[in-house]
């Protein structure tokens, strides 16, 4: 009884840390990292389907292939029976297969859309890749900066190694924002597991997704489209806050615009 109520406690503590650090990988980890948006748990509840939908159809071959090994034995059927065609059988294992895709291509094309699809979007952030760092701008507040995985020697006791960023990307929860990706040099790819995200940066091409992420925390990703010696040291630290700590942030990183130059001084500028 002590085993199993250790196992318990050890069990729920192993879970509490889980959710602790939810945007990252664990130890010994078969699953998604746990949801943090919309996307991410339409693709967990995807999975879910087709795990139900895979082990049925295991489980229905390995009956079908243990009845006829045992059923249709030589010592049993020392005669083999000459049918060649079953009209109502052919008709059964055509239609089920059919159906079985429909079951599985309505929820799918569903979801794909769903996350094509931005949903109104309030705000923009653009991610540039870079050999090997990432640079965000966002273009309603005039804030840009580039962010750099920091080293190990570097790293602080709360920090991980290969995920952690000097500058991570600031975004308020419960707020729609678009996601404009691009490369400068190379191909890249900005993926987020927590977030559903993954999406190819592609040198002078933008390419757009979206998130909203429903929990104030710090959600890790890392480049994911091989692009050099360093590809593994370029991660995104995508941090979410409340509304009002973002504002604040904003407004301490926005760079405000120069101020505009009287006329007389423009004519002297331009005679310049």
């Amino acid at each position: 009884m002590k085993f199993f109520k250790s196992f318990f406690i050890l069990g729920v503590g192993f879970s509490t840390l889980c959710s602790a650090l939810a945007s990252i990988p664990q130890p010994w980890q078969i699953g998604f990292q746990p949801a943090a948006s919309p996307m991410m748990e339409g693709v967990v509840r995807m999975h879910n389907l087709l795990l139900i939908i895979i082990t049925c159809i295991a489980l229905l071959v390995g009956a079908l292939m243990s009845y006829v090994m045992v059923r249709f034995r030589a010592a049993r059927n020392p005669v083999p029976s000459k049918t060649s065609h079953h009209t109502l059988l052919e008709v059964i294992w055509t239609m089920i297969p059919v159906l079985v895709l429909v079951v599985i291509g309505i929820p799918s094309l569903k979801l794909l859309f769903f996350n094509d699809k931005i949903q109104n979007a309030t705000m923009t952030v653009k991610a540039i890749g870079h050999q090997w760092y990432w640079s965000y701008e966002y273009p309603e507040k005039n804030i840009s900066y580039d962010s750099y995985m920091i080293e190990d020697k570097d790293l602080k006791p709360e920090q991980f190694r290969l995920l952690s960023v000097d500058n991570p990307v600031v975004v308020p929860i419960n707020t729609t924002v678009r996601i404009l990706v691009t490369s400068q040099d190379v191909l890249h790819s900005f993926a987020i597991p927590a977030l559903g995200i993954k999406k190819d940066a592609v040198p002078g091409r933008v390419n757009e997704t979206w998130l909203r992420i429903s929990k104030i925390g710090d959600y890790y990703g890392q480049c994911s489209e091989l692009c050099g010696v360093r590809h593994g040291f370029m991660p995104i630290h995508i941090k979410a806050v409340s509304q009002e700590e973002y504002d604040a942030w904003s407004q301490s990183r926005e760079t405000k615009p120069a101020p505009a130059l009287p006329p007389s001084e423009q004519h002297k500028e331009k005679s310049k």
